[in-house]
């Protein structure tokens, strides 16, 4: 069984303000044993090639992936060949999945209390789905995933375990465990197939409430930057 982590985000993220490198998220994957591993950034799918080889060099199986916003809501789209960046509706996710059948749809946080999740729309799509996420932002006494556990009952879908990572810290408390071999394709087909399982720690009031402050903070010192691709943006 593959240690798998389907969703996560580095700075080379359009609309997130994060401080480490996809770089030193691989690393900090293959510390803790993890084997795959989708980089999935804000409506930009990211170009893995120039890190294939250091992920290869620490047995880390790269998926490439998006996290696309969809009529305002957030859909994780892994392992399409092209055309991610182009999907601004349902209807193009159905025409995505039609014309590239090897990739993978999942509902990220499908049922937590923000504008960008998907709630009532991943009933209205359902057929669109491969699979629901278990989000690792949660604490013994508040779990929002236990509406996706009984969406993906009544479904017959998969559940998969996601960080959602944002800081490196998130790795490790949420994760999937894949029966595939170490590939893109086998791992995603193995997903469809409804061979994942889970693993998921909830986290304390106390780890909760520093992570949602700083990333809220973070979000905040986000929004006064100039907007990344404007002419007076520019990275250092």
């Amino acid at each position: 069984m593959l240690k798998v982590e389907l969703h996560s985000h580095t700075a080379d993220d359009p609309h997130d303000r994060i401080q480490y490198s996809t770089t030193q998220l691989i690393d900090r994957a293959a510390e803790l044993g993890y084997d795959a591993l989708a980089v999935t950034l804000h409506d930009r799918q990211l170009d893995l090639q120039p890190f294939e080889a250091h992920a290869r060099a620490r047995g880390i199986t790269l998926i490439p992936g998006i996290e696309r916003t969809i009529r305002g809501k957030h859909v994780l789209l892994l392992n399409f060949k092209r055309g991610t960046e182009d999907v601004h509706s349902f209807e193009d996710l159905a025409r995505l999945r039609q014309r590239d059948p090897g990739g993978l749809v999942i509902a990220p946080h499908a049922f937590f209390p923000h504008p960008a999740c998907l709630r009532d729309l991943l009933e209205e799509h359902s057929g669109l789905f491969d699979a629901v996420e278990y989000n690792a932002m949660f604490t013994a006494s508040l779990n929002f995933n236990r509406a996706a556990i009984r969406w993906a009952r009544r479904h017959g879908k998969p559940v998969v375990g996601n960080g959602d990572v944002h800081r490196l810290r998130q790795l490790g408390t949420c994760f999937s465990r894949v029966d595939a071999e170490p590939t893109a394709d086998a791992i995603c087909a193995a997903i469809r197939a409804g061979k994942v399982e889970f693993e998921a720690r909830p986290l304390s009031w106390f780890e909760a409430c520093s992570l949602m402050t700083e990333l809220l903070f973070s979000a905040f010192l986000r929004a006064l930057e100039p907007h990344r691709g404007s002419p007076e943006y520019s990275t250092r």
